[in-house]
């Protein structure tokens, strides 16, 4: 089969987490022998900041990673749909991109005759709806999205006729247990602080217990503001900048524990998604405490793949067990690992998406 997927990028994972789920799909995919033909948009935004800040050592880096993977890059007035579409079997557009490509190869798939799906994996259909509806979907088979409660959105308001929830999962063949290792760290967090989605949160569950607990832990992420910085330094946390998230494997097995912590979309308006950084850190086998969140869709089992923190002195009391208690710590790091591997994996995915093309029949 040959496939084409438009995403804001496939070499660049600064602040762009939708770059983790599309290198385990396309790697799958071309494991079963499949056809994956990337496109990105030329001088797009996340490749654009990560080569100013990191220079093309960082695009190296990926292709070391990512042997064989490699994207198209665009421009959307010079693109012909038409050639570049051309044989396709099937077509995924995310949801990042301009209204004007969803629309125009909406259009090509009318005179090309390939299977053509929306992805969503944003909040943006319950917090901004008014952005989805500049999306033309007329001429989409379906939309794939990544939660339950965005599914009933899209059918709700009319967006689609058919929506499947299809889950973000673990790309396994890099996110897996490393080596045993001397911890350099009690803690580690991955995320970027981003536009004060979770700014509160992360004050609670994250630099007030780790202060308390006088745990020394790192924070690796970007779009720090500087009153964040200055918080974490004061609760001598070390931050250090960006990681290639290809790196966090390695990353994960240098500290004993580490956090999730929710943005706020997600503990009040997109019950049942955890996002992928679950996925990834339970992959590992690292022991994972969580701030709130609802497991609507029973992903896993709370209290068995990571314990639960509702507030921040469950929070300390969390992470003192685990910091104490390395048969405990063992325990829930291994659970989840096993979830993982067993239902949330690209692999799972993949098999998901084949069948709901096979479904769609032939174009």
């Amino acid at each position: 089969m040959r496939c084409a997927f438009f995403y804001h990028s496939l070499v660049s994972d600064w602040n762009h987490g939708n770059a983790h789920f599309l290198r385990g799909v396309v790697g799958e995919l071309n494991s079963l022998g499949h056809s994956v033909e990337v496109f990105e948009p030329l001088n797009g935004w996340s490749a654009n900041h990560l080569q100013r800040e990191h220079g093309s050592q960082a695009l190296r880096l990926f292709e070391q990673a990512y042997p064989g993977m490699r994207s198209r890059s665009y421009d959307l007035d010079t693109l012909d749909l038409d050639a570049a579409l051309d044989g396709m079997d099937l077509v995924l557009v995310h949801e990042w991109n301009e209204p004007e490509l969803i629309r125009r190869v909406g259009e090509c798939r009318r005179r090309c005759g390939f299977r053509l799906l929306f992805h969503d994996t944003h909040h943006r259909a319950v917090s901004a709806p008014e952005q989805l509806r500049r999306f033309d979907l007329s001429n989409y088979d379906g939309v794939l999205a990544f939660g339950e409660v965005l599914r009933r959105a899209y059918v709700d308001n009319g967006w689609a006729a058919q929506v499947w929830v299809w889950h973000e999962a673990a790309d396994t063949r890099i996110f897996q247990p490393q080596a045993p290792r001397t911890a350099s760290s009690d803690l580690t967090w991955v995320g970027n602080w981003g536009d004060n989605e979770r700014a509160r949160e992360l004050r609670h569950f994250l630099i007030e217990p780790v202060s308390a607990l006088g745990l020394h832990a790192k924070v690796y992420g970007v779009r720090y503001p500087p009153a964040a910085l200055a918080a974490i330094r004061r609760a001598n946390i070390e931050y250090c900048g960006w990681v290639p998230n290809f790196e966090v494997p390695r990353v994960f097995a240098e500290s004993r524990m580490t956090v999730h912590v929710p943005r706020r979309y997600y503990t009040e308006q997109l019950p049942g998604i955890p996002t992928i950084r679950v996925f990834e850190a339970l992959a590992c086998g690292i022991p994972l405490v969580s701030a709130p969140w609802e497991d609507a869709e029973h992903l896993f089992e709370p209290g068995k793949d990571y314990l639960v923190a509702r507030t921040s002195a469950e929070m300390r009391e969390h992470l003192n067990n685990l910091s104490t208690d390395p048969d405990f710590a063992s325990s829930v790091a291994l659970h989840g690992c096993a979830t993982v591997r067993r239902r949330h994996t690209c692999a799972h995915r993949v098999r998901d998406l084949l069948s709901i093309y096979v479904s769609l029949g032939s174009a």
